[in-house]
């Protein structure tokens, strides 16, 4: 794979706790436990803890990898 493609890849270089931490920036817990219905958002949400289940549930980590890319597209994420 050369550097080409995985620059098109709009995951490529960040971690989980970077992808959970902007979308807590950018839209807050409640806001965000609205748009993807997972109780790691919903109760008693925290970054680790939400890091612990998504990295052990892989359709909710892909919930929010794609909802991660979603708001990319809609310039919806604070820079």
């Amino acid at each position: 794979m050369n550097a080409e493609n995985s620059s098109k890849d709009p995951l490529h270089g960040l971690t989980l706790e970077n992808i959970i931490t902007r979308l807590v920036e950018s839209y807050g817990w409640e806001e965000l436990g609205n748009r993807i219905r997972i109780n790691c958002f919903t109760s008693n949400p925290s970054i680790q803890s939400s890091l612990k289940f998504l990295r052990k549930t892989p359709w909710a980590r892909t919930k929010v990898e794609d909802f991660y890319k979603y708001s990319l597209r809609h310039n919806r994420l604070k820079k």
